[in-house]
């Protein structure tokens, strides 16, 4: 995610709002959300069961403030005996649900749907949930992200935290799935999703067209992707015969195709840094709709019209945001975090590619952005908390960990490692990085460890006063940049 740094602008970020149906007469009692106990959203994922696929269906009318029909089925394996299974779902009504092909008894309690199947669960079992609800794309709180209205029809938004607004779920990056969408929408509203396109059916001349969508590698729930509205969908071809596909507004079209033209570029570029890239397809996803930030939603990166329309913007910059949702895809989509205080590893290395690119394409400096950075490193980390520690969310502002001591903060520890261990070996860690936890969820102990392999010394010492220290340590290579003194404001 890369949060708006243009001027300021209304967000218009939207999801839904609680309804969920109750059996109430055969409710289990004392039903309680879990949570997988993440530092930062504790009640966040569920405990005792890994989830191997999705499989969710939406249907579309054409009104994007009608909640959707829609059925989620869940394949996943216990992980231990099982009574009651947790999901995360906070948004839409429950009409049924079934485990195993047998009807389940369900309730709720916080943002979690707890079913209790009609026998209990041993480990190893293998899961089949399926859940008939809807999905509702209206918001609850202005706050709130998930499904995002655009000018003619949807998008989704789901990081941090909203997946779960959208399709119940494993709602955590640690519990990576693949997944299959299946949409039917009005036959002049094209829908597109993550991955493959395997199907394209119409169903009746001027009725719908159903879609299905498959991903060839796993994904984080707050990865998913589904758009659906007036747009064309442009083919090409990327780096290596990578199959590229751009959904932008249709009457944008010709606007839009010279910044379309320059991402196979930046594919490229990003390959000779890091190596091949990880997924099955890419593109851009350019919606109609003030979100205030740009989303690396896996293989189809969303972003707001005005970044390419408003003519204020200088090209740098339009590419830097372009580069920085495309770095993701290796950091925080192929390689997602295990938890989300380990978010720094992916805004840390988009902002670190998206400023190197910078330097290399427009000469912009990455020394002067990362002493700026520098300047600012203490006031950061006195608001924010330092990079692999940070500060909690703000009440119901989810999105508030997004702050820059985990963009400029957090890539100003990459610099601080590559002036420890020099270019060489920097460019062999990067590597070995998206390599050894391709597909995965990965932590910070991770990067530490093979840091510390590939350097062939122990840079605990180093990493802990760079990633955990109040303080900014001294800068390797520049003992005479300084930290700005700590404002008082920042200490509130």
């Amino acid at each position: 995610m890369l949060l708006s740094s243009r001027k300021p602008r209304t967000a218009a970020l939207v999801t839904a709002g609680i309804c969920v149906a109750l059996l109430a007469a055969s409710a289990p009692q004392a039903a309680t959300p879990l949570g997988l106990g993440d530092r930062l959203f504790p009640h966040l994922g569920n405990p005792g069961y890994d989830v191997e696929s999705y499989d969710i269906s939406f249907t579309y009318g054409g009104d994007n403030s009608k909640p959707l029909p829609a059925v989620t089925k869940i394949n996943a394996r216990a992980t231990a005996p099982l009574d009651r299974i947790n999901l995360d779902f906070s948004h839409g009504t429950v009409r049924s649900v079934a485990v195993n092909g047998v009807p389940a008894r369900f309730t709720t309690s916080d943002e979690d749907l707890i079913v209790t199947p009609a026998t209990p669960m041993a480990q190893g079992q293998p899961l089949r949930i399926t859940v008939r609800h809807t999905s509702n794309p209206m918001p609850a709180k202005k706050t709130d992200v998930g499904w995002i209205r655009t000018k003619d029809g949807l998008a989704m938004a789901n990081q941090a935290d909203a997946a779960h607004r959208v399709f119940p779920g494993n709602d955590h990056p640690s519990d990576k799935a693949y997944f299959t969408f299946r949409v039917t929408a009005p036959e002049n509203l094209p829908a597109v999703a993550n991955g493959r396109l395997l199907e394209k059916r119409n169903r009746a001349a001027g009725s719908a067209t159903s879609w299905v969508y498959r991903t060839d590698h796993p994904m984080a729930t707050e990865l998913a992707q589904v758009s659906i509205g007036r747009s064309a969908v442009l083919p090409g071809k990327g780096p290596h015969g990578l199959p590229m596909r751009d959904v932008v507004p249709a009457k944008d079209v010709k606007a839009l195709r010279p910044w379309l033209a320059k991402t196979p570029d930046q594919i490229a570029w990003m390959e000779s840094k890091v190596g091949r890239y990880p997924f099955e397809n890419y593109g851009l996803l350019i919606a109609e709709a003030n979100t205030g930030f740009e989303l690396e939603t896996q293989t189809l990166s969303l972003f707001e019209r005005d970044v390419f329309i408003r003519p204020e913007y200088p090209k740098w910059y339009v590419e830097s945001i372009m580069v920085h949702e495309l770095a993701h895809q290796w950091f925080g989509d192929s390689v997602s975090p295990r938890t989300w205080s380990d978010l720094w590893l992916n805004e840390g290395h988009a902002t670190w590619y998206e400023a190197l690119h910078t330097e290399e394409k427009f000469h912009y400096a990455l020394e002067k952005r990362m002493r700026n950075a520098y300047a600012s490193s203490d006031t950061w980390r006195a608001s924010g908390g330092p990079p692999a520690a940070p500060k909690g969310p703000k009440p119901g502002e989810k999105i508030s960990i997004f702050r820059p001591v985990v963009y400029d903060g957090s890539a100003l520890v990459l610099y601080a490692l590559r002036q420890e261990i020099g270019k060489e070996a920097f460019e062999r860690l990067e590597r070995a990085w998206v390599t050894a936890h391709e597909d995965q969820s990965a932590t910070t102990a991770d990067f530490v460890t093979l840091a510390s392999r590939v350097a062939g010394r122990d840079l605990t010492g180093f990493f802990h006063g760079w990633l955990y220290g109040k303080k900014t340590p001294p800068m390797p290579g520049h003992p005479d940049w300084k930290s700005d003194p700590v404002r008082k404001a920042a200490k509130k």
